[in-house]
Formats: structure tokens, sequence, C-alpha cells
């Protein structure tokens, strides 16, 4: 299994309206039905700042190779221009 955690930085303010456009597209609707994947929630900071978290599970590389070759995934990309600084990624495999 692969767990990543993505933290996104948002602009400063735009950390719900990120969320928001995620769910309007349904990307996070996508994302879980996908074939592989375990699971995928967004988690926010108790302190308030403008970062979220997302932690993700895949089955297995070819589930996450998959992932990232889906048109929702590159409509993520384009929503994340709009709403975020800085996307950090740890990676880990289970």
């Amino acid at each position: 299994m692969i767990v990543l955690n993505v933290t996104y930085k948002c602009k400063p303010g735009m950390k719900e309206k990120f969320l928001d456009a995620i769910k309007a597209e349904g990307i996070d609707l996508a994302c879980r039905a996908e074939d592989g994947n375990i699971k995928y929630d967004y988690y926010f900071p108790a302190d308030g700042c403008d970062e979220m978290l997302l932690v993700e599970k895949w089955r297995d590389a070819e589930a996450l190779k998959t992932h990232a070759g889906m048109p929702h995934f590159a409509r993520l990309g384009e929503i994340k221009a709009e709403y975020v600084d800085e996307t950090v990624i740890e990676r880990y495999t289970v």
C-alpha cells in the first residue's frame, strides 16, 4: 500500500474556497471511486492556518500511476493554481 500525505499551503483565506472548488467539480468523489483507492480524505489543522492535509491511500504503485493520468487529476492541478501557493507531498510504502 502507498500512503501520501499531501499538504496544500493555500493562499491567504483560500483554504475553504479550494475545498469548495474540489467538491463542486466532484474531484474528491472521482478519486475515491478509482480502482485501487483505499482512502482520500481532507483534514484541517486546529490552529486555523491556511494549510489543508489530504491523506491518500492506494493499493499499489500501478493504481497511483493510473490516478495521476486521470482527467480529474489534471483538473485538480488547474484548480490548485488559483488557490494554492505550495504543495508538499510525503510518500510512504506500507
